[in-house]
């Protein structure tokens, strides 16, 4: 039972690095990427609806993205939803498409970025721990019930520990490289 507690927490903590690598990749730096625009939730009739379910979207020039909605109708409906989020930019509109134009970050803007890339960071750390916590509390149970042997147990736990260590470094990883990508001008 322990190693499939520890193949099933690792599982898990893989899950956790995966959900911050695709929410970092919705952080805006100085390029267009249409990862910044894509799960935006729009009010769509009534129903919320990503943003990539109702209009293309894509990048002509390094500074612009352009969103092409297929029902004209939700052109309102997805200027307004890109106005109440947290990406910073201003929709132009012309009927038919929707640009937004990225202009260069200024350095407050940059710091603030970091400050949300290490605060997502913290969350993926605690998550990993967490998990660990739960798992290493099965492990004990297992032990105290006696289904594993003491020395298993110990060696299931300093297994934990490196599986642990091993997915915070790559939240680590991760993390430095999107700083990174932020910072450079």
């Amino acid at each position: 039972m322990s190693s499939e507690t520890l193949t099933g927490t690792e599982h898990k903590m893989m899950r956790a690095v995966e959900v911050l690598e695709r929410d970092l990749q919705g952080v805006r730096t100085g390029r267009a990427s249409t990862s910044i625009v894509e799960r935006l939730v729009v009010d769509y009739y009534g129903a919320p609806t990503p943003m990539n379910q109702l209009a293309g979207i894509s990048v002509p020039e390094s500074h612009q993205i352009v969103i092409q909605p297929w029902d004209r109708n939700a052109i309102q409906a997805i200027e307004k939803a890109i106005q109440k989020s947290d990406i910073g930019l201003v929709p132009n509109s012309d009927g038919t498409v929707i640009r937004l134009n990225i202009p260069q970050l200024t350095e407050e803007r940059r710091r603030d970025l970091v400050k949300q890339v290490h605060k997502r960071m913290e969350e993926a750390r605690v998550e990993i721990r967490n998990l660990r916590r739960e798992a290493g509390d099965q492990l004990k149970k297992e032990e105290h019930d006696g289904t594993i042997g003491a020395d298993e147990g110990r060696r299931e736990h300093e297994n934990l520990q490196r599986v642990t260590d091993k997915h915070i470094a790559d939240v680590d990883r991760v993390g430095a490289a999107k700083e990174q990508e932020i910072l450079e001008v």
